[in-house]
């Protein structure tokens, strides 16, 4: 083959390599309701512990995005992934080897440590490889084949749970992990300057260098910023909503509710992270054809705020059975729009700080993530002996429509770049 032809389309290796680094990362963040049941059995917790040890690992991820930024900016996407990766393997075999509720805290918070670096380096490794006003049909591109980790975590999941227990299965994870961690050594490079392609070089936002500022002024200039805050708002709200149902709660909620089994409930869950898989990558490919981040998120927003409104509030929070589906699918499919905040972030700031401005935003969602599901696991312990279940559920379930209302809000407050970087020095007129 020849040797020009490889350097051209080396950028495809390198993004296919850290997708299935990011396929990990949604199989891990998701895994943790599939195995509730397990986990309740095996260490005799309550919901609200259980939902703290599935918080654990957003809490990990949380506090890493700004230093995952970092890392991302100055020791490079190649070794910050490898190294992340690795713990996240050593975490995984932890959490299945857990001899009681203490070791597993601990496993997820090395998996959340681990694995919270990933999406960051992805977003620098695009920022450096791939021409600007492709950034959101890749960011999004990303997603849906990283939520493929999504998939196996739901029905997949359950089915080898219930074949070699929960633990030889986190177990066998976590050795998957350290073998990707491997590749990711192996293949990435941070830069096309590593291959000598000038041609890949020139083809990226990288033409022109403006002075990059230290990391940790880095940081303060994306906060400063307040272009930066509506999309930490709104990811917040919308990362955070989603993961409590389809992540956390979901499967609880379709068991206790409509009495179906954990593999059936499994199935519908499945359902709202394939509606999210093609929605970040179809809303990303039509943000950038028609040239605006704002005007999406605004209408995939509103709908998005429209499908909580009813499994909130129709049928007292209890919808018919046999609109989930179409409702669970165009939940996930409109939560995806969140995906257009890094892009809308990144534009909005330094060009040469990619990795660490998408990480504040970052540290927003997970923030949700954290937050939210940790809320209703309290709720559902306080009350679940008090009033119908239903009942509890619906109210539960208020947490993450109030802010999905409140990030839909922000959506107004976004600045619009018709996907171009229109950051400018505070020395410049604005």
């Amino acid at each position: 083959m020849n040797k020009q032809f490889i350097k051209q389309n080396y950028r495809w290796l390198i993004w296919a390599v850290m997708a299935v680094a990011y396929i990990v990362v949604f199989f891990h963040r998701m895994a943790a309701g599939v195995v509730k049941d397990d986990l309740v059995q095996t260490f005799g917790i309550s919901s609200a512990t259980f939902a703290n040890i599935g918080a654990a690992y957003f809490y990990a991820y949380m506090v890493m995005q700004i230093p995952a930024g970092i890392l991302a900016d100055t020791l490079g996407a190649r070794k910050t992934v490898t190294y992340g990766t690795l713990l996240a393997g050593i975490g995984s075999v932890i959490f299945g080897l857990a001899p009681g509720v203490e070791y597993a805290f601990l496993g997820r918070t090395l998996v959340g440590l681990g694995v919270s670096v990933t999406f960051i380096c992805i977003l620098k490794i695009l920022s450096e490889w791939f021409p600007p006003q492709r950034f959101g049909s890749m960011t999004g591109l990303t997603s849906l084949v990283g939520n493929l980790g999504s998939v196996m975590a739901q029905t997949p999941l359950a089915l080898m749970v219930a074949a070699f227990t929960w633990r030889y299965t986190f177990i066998s994870i976590g050795l998957v992990t350290l073998i990707v961690a491997i590749f990711c050594y192996v293949i990435i490079r941070d830069h096309p300057s590593e291959l000598n392609t000038d041609k890949m070089q020139q083809s990226t936002e990288q033409k022109v260098k403006p002075e990059t500022p230290s990391p940790w002024a880095s940081v303060i200039q994306a906060l400063k910023n307040w272009k930066t805050w509506p999309a930490v708002i709104i990811i917040t709200g919308f990362m955070g909503s989603y993961i409590c149902f389809s992540g956390t709660w979901g499967i609880s909620y379709l068991t206790d509710i409509y009495g179906i089994s954990k593999e059936g409930a499994a199935n519908y869950t499945l359902v709202s992270t394939i509606g999210f898989m093609l929605g970040s990558f179809l809303i990303g490919v039509f943000s950038d054809r028609i040239h605006s981040r704002k005007k999406p998120m605004l209408i995939f927003g509103l709908l998005y705020l429209a499908t909580w409104g009813i499994l909130v509030f129709y049928n007292g929070g209890k919808p018919p059975l046999n609109i989930l589906y179409p409702l669970l699918f165009t939940m996930g499919f409109c939560a995806g729009t969140y995906f257009l905040t890094f892009a809308a972030v990144k534009e909005v700031n330094h060009p040469q700080t990619a990795g660490t401005s998408t990480a504040v935003v970052n540290t927003g969602g997970f923030l949700g993530a954290a937050v939210l599901p940790a809320l209703m696991g309290a709720y559902l312990d306080q009350a679940a002996s008090t009033i119908p279940l239903v009942t509890v559920y619906q109210n539960s379930f208020m947490y993450p429509f109030i802010a999905v209302l409140i990030s839909t809000v922000f959506i107004l407050f976004v600045k619009e770049t018709t996907c171009r970087n229109i950051w400018k020095s505070p020395n410049e007129n604005n």
